[in-house]
């Protein structure tokens, strides 16, 4: 079954943000103990300066929550400064009343990343499961680090990086694409189709063909983000820019 996705579209970026961190306040009001699916990148960036702002007004309270990062570069472990572990402290984490064992991450680093893959799952479901997935979305319209191709893993696992998803990162490696690595571990498609709610958050023009081709295409391997529509409850936030194709 198709499901249609609900889809907002604001003004600005900043009420896209306001509007995806009002969302998680909401999900965190109704159960405390939520679980969360975490991503890096840019796009959620302004949606957790809105958490930092409303956690220390008291609006917003992660104490009991626990959250589960979307995916992390192979060969770097959580105190690397380019991983994603150290991007989602820098942006969320360090400004937020969370407990840090409830904070869970893929070492990129470990000794045998099969097994990694499969300890993330058993934490995941022993968890009780996301509750809410947020999501950003690829120029190339993967989502996590599940990039285009023949067919897509179902659960967490090892991914090849497309060059455009390297280029796209190099920022966090001094601006050089050589630097990113080359791997990665990502959640896969089946772990995030899992979540209760899933949220995807895209911000301009760049994104404006992925969304198109999310909302409208077909279920595609080709398009990691178009199986989101095989999702009863995903609920899409954009900017005018990133919608000007809907």
């Amino acid at each position: 079954m198709i499901a249609p996705l609900n889809t907002r579209v604001y003004a600005t970026r900043e009420e896209v943000a306001r509007a995806a961190a009002a969302l998680i306040t909401h999900t965190l009001a109704a159960k405390p103990d939520a679980v969360l699916g975490l991503p890096a990148g840019q796009t959620p960036v302004p949606v957790y300066a809105e958490l930092r702002r409303s956690c220390r007004a008291g609006v917003v309270d992660f104490s009991q929550a626990t959250c589960f990062l979307l995916d992390e570069f192979i060969g770097l472990d959580r105190s690397n400064p380019g991983s994603f572990y150290q991007f989602v402290s820098e942006h969320l984490l360090a400004g937020i009343n969370i407990d840090a064992d409830r904070v869970h991450a893929l070492d990129g680093a470990a000794s045998d990343l099969d097994g990694e893959c499969d300890r993330y799952e058993t934490a995941i479901e022993t968890a009780g499961g996301i509750d809410l997935q947020v999501l950003g979305l690829g120029r190339n319209g993967h989502v996590g680090f599940n990039e285009p191709g023949d067919e897509l893993v179902a659960r967490t696992h090892r991914v090849a990086l497309r060059p455009e998803t390297r280029r796209d990162n190099a920022a966090r490696f001094g601006g050089s694409e050589d630097l990113v690595p080359l791997q990665a571990l990502s959640m896969g498609m089946g772990t995030i189709l899992k979540a209760k709610a899933i949220v995807v958050i895209a911000i301009g023009e760049a994104k404006a063909n992925p969304v198109e081709r999310m909302v409208r295409g077909p279920v595609t391997t080709r398009l990691p983000a178009s199986f989101l529509q095989l999702h009863p409850n995903v609920s899409l936030y954009l900017d005018r820019a990133a919608a000007e194709r809907l």
